[in-house]
């Protein structure tokens, strides 16, 4: 009679375990509404800042902005600091001026070289009704008690700490442009922590901006030790493509100044909506920004901040409790040492006949196969469910309510599969030889991303254990399930992660992502996989387990109250025409757009030549007439119209004749202009 073969569901189990870590270790879990002493960092008692500041939106020009600049003032001078108000006006990179107020504090060191500035902003999102309860309050409130805490202490501090409460960062980074610009303090800054959010759940993710090598901050940040350090070198190019910048990036390009921010992107469809307000933000999220802060602000007030200049990078990542680094030239060794192994491993396993050449080759056709028709499928599969479910189209960040579901459907799926392509194209007595396939495309990769993107060096680690469980194989002409099981962690701890992380930071439109760095690392763990005997039905569970998280997206695929539908409307004066028009960018109406709108509203192509685009550079897609209503136009005169040689020269005055927040200026685009100026500041 055979024994029962309960390894494969072990091995799952024990996967299952090691990915549970995993994301439960990436940032804290518990956090309690007992009073923690005012020694400590207090997330209730940040919350409630949070709370404080959030109560209404406060947006640039708007009377609740005022109220929360007077709010953190007066919690700064609670804490016995001298605070000052930085006023003027501030051109951005984005072509935005405006007039800022930033709010400034400083603790005084003992023998100041270089100071350390934490950094926030806290104006709230305009035109959204956002409460900026996480972005950018969590990072004020961050700060604030962090900075108590450490007043509480007494905590000796060598060099000089600026806090810097930022405005109109959502207009255009403007309050650190006038900032770094324009202030004294400036200067003297060494080092900046900048605490930002785009969503309102997740974890905190660290970034490094410098314009030098980043080997000196990676080396500080890791002398620093923080609990739950989640970051890796490939991350400030994933951020680098999406369609926003921070404070810090001013800091960075216009004062040659280096620093990290900190900032959780999870809940995304929260992100600049009404929705941003307390019952949003989570708890966990907001004790993760703690937990950055306050080993990091103990350590840099004494720490010797011109260390973290250079001009040499190092490519790091984290694992649970662990932040590990190595320097760039390393990545192009260990490729060609990874090469040279297998090659080297080859060459002993044919020499033992239990590696065959032919069988090398075959194993090509499940792993490519798996990654083709993986890819494939989530591709179109997404672009179908666009169509299926086109309220999904007016979520214009990219990521869905139920977007968690989708990401969980499509990896079951790819899983579903690989195994379905082992299942018909490699048994278990081949499973090693089949492995060289992987092995070989990994090394390959890791190849293109020496030269190419060194900041993802680190995706050789897991090739190495791979390397590791095939030398076990020829060396002792045995698979070692033990053996294979424990050289998975290594795989699971680095790549899992990214499998989540692409679809929430770019959009579910990145799914294939996903679904093909599942077929890869399934690839690496094709030892423990390939040993199942009864692969079919595995490939059978996990498809119905996919079909079960599609089932649960479909049943969230509504809207609700908290998870409401993103809706756009603008009203748009011609006062030339003596005309108005509501407009919208929403591509499906629903009841309160229809509304204003009508059931069977026109065309809005013909008004995206007014050059407003949403956030995400969408344009309007209906319009329908207004009604008109009186508002006073704004009173324009040319104080100066001359032309010489090829040059025209203009001075225009435009007077606001009520009160406005914010007026566009828009000049043809084939025009050159060689010197604009808006009151008095060169742009």
């Amino acid at each position: 009679m055979m024994k029962k073969d309960y390894s494969p569901l072990l091995s799952v189990l024990f996967i299952l375990g090691i990915l549970g870590s995993i994301f439960f270790t990436l940032m804290p879990q518990w956090t309690s509404d007992d009073e923690v002493p005012l020694s400590e960092f207090s997330t209730k008692r940040a919350l409630e800042q949070v709370k404080n500041i959030s109560k209404e939106p406060h947006f640039v020009g708007s009377e609740n902005h005022d109220v929360v600049a007077n709010y953190l003032t007066k919690e700064l001078q609670k804490m016995g600091l001298e605070t000052s108000v930085q006023e003027g006006f501030a051109f951005s990179d984005w072509g935005t001026l405006t007039k800022c107020k930033n709010i400034l504090a400083r603790i005084k060191g003992t023998n100041s070289d270089k100071a350390l500035l934490l950094l926030s902003h806290y104006d709230s999102a305009p035109h959204s009704a956002s409460h900026g309860a996480s972005d950018a309050g969590s990072g004020v409130a961050t700060i604030l008690e962090s900075v108590r805490a450490f007043i509480y202490n007494k905590t000796p501090n060598k060099n000089d700490i600026i806090i810097l409460f930022s405005d109109a960062e959502e207009l255009g980074l403007n309050g650190a442009a006038l900032f770094v610009t324009e202030h004294k303090w400036a200067k003297e800054v060494g080092l900046v922590l900048n605490f930002e959010a785009r969503g309102s759940s997740g974890p905190s993710y660290m970034l490094m901006e410098t314009n030098g090598g980043n080997a000196g901050l990676v080396k500080e940040f890791a002398a620093a030790n923080p609990k739950f350090p989640v970051s890796n070198s490939l991350m400030y190019s994933i951020y680098k493509m999406l369609p926003n910048d921070t404070d810090l990036t001013v800091f960075r390009k216009n004062g040659n100044i280096q620093g990290y921010n900190f900032a959780f992107i999870d809940g995304h469809y929260n992100y600049h909506t009404a929705q941003d307000d307390i019952n949003h933000l989570s708890k966990n999220t907001l004790a993760h920004q703690g937990e950055y802060l306050m080993p990091l602000l103990n350590y840099f007030s004494n720490a010797n901040l011109s260390a973290t200049q250079t001009t040499e990078d190092d490519v790091y990542f984290t694992i649970p409790f662990t932040f590990i680094s190595y320097p760039f030239s390393w990545v192009l060794s260990m490729v060609i040492i990874a090469f040279v192994l297998l090659l080297i491993l080859i060459f002993i396993g044919i020499g033992k006949r239990i590696i065959i050449g032919k069988e090398i080759w075959r194993g090509f056709i499940p792993f490519l196969g798996s990654i083709i028709v993986s890819g494939l499928i989530a591709f179109f599969g997404w672009k179908l469910l666009l169509k299926v479910y086109p309220q999904y189209n007016d979520l214009l960040n990219g990521f869905t309510y139920n977007g968690h579901d989708y990401i969980a459907a499509f990896v079951f799926l790819s899983l579903a599969i690989c195994f379905a392509f082992y299942q018909r194209f490699s048994f278990k007595k081949v499973t090693m030889n089949h492995f060289v396939a992987p092995l070989f495309i990994w090394i390959l990769l890791n190849g293109l991303i020496a030269f190419f993107l060194k900041g993802a060096g680190f995706l050789i680690i897991p090739v190495f254990a791979g390397l590791i469980m095939l030398a076990s194989f020829i060396l002792t002409q045995k698979s070692k399930w033990m053996l294979n099981l424990v050289l998975s962690i290594p795989t699971l701890l680095i790549i899992a992660p990214f499998i989540q992380m692409f679809p929430i930071g770019l959009g579910l439109k990145v799914l294939f992502g996903s679904a093909i760095l599942t077929v890869f690392l399934f690839g690496l763990l094709l030892p423990v996989f390939g040993s199942f005997r009864r692969k079919g039905m595995w490939s059978l569970l996990l498809f119905l387990a996919a079909i079960g998280f599609f089932a649960k997206a479909h049943y969230y695929s509504g809207y609700e109250l908290g998870k409401a539908k993103s809706n756009s409307l603008v009203y748009i004066l011609d006062a030339d025409k003596n005309k108005a028009t509501w407009a919208t960018y929403d591509t499906n109406l629903d009841q309160w757009t229809k509304t204003y709108l009508g059931t069977n509203p026109k065309d809005a192509q013909d008004l995206n030549s007014i050059s407003l685009p949403s956030k995400y550079n969408s344009g309007f897609t209906f319009m329908a007439d207004a009604p008109m209503k009186e508002l006073a136009k704004p009173t324009i005169e040319f104080l100066k119209d001359s032309v010489v040689g090829a040059n025209r020269y203009l001075k225009i005055q435009i007077t606001p004749n009520r009160k406005v927040n914010r007026y566009d200026v828009f000049a043809n685009e084939d025009l050159d202009i060689q010197n604009f100026k808006a009151n008095g500041i060169l742009y």
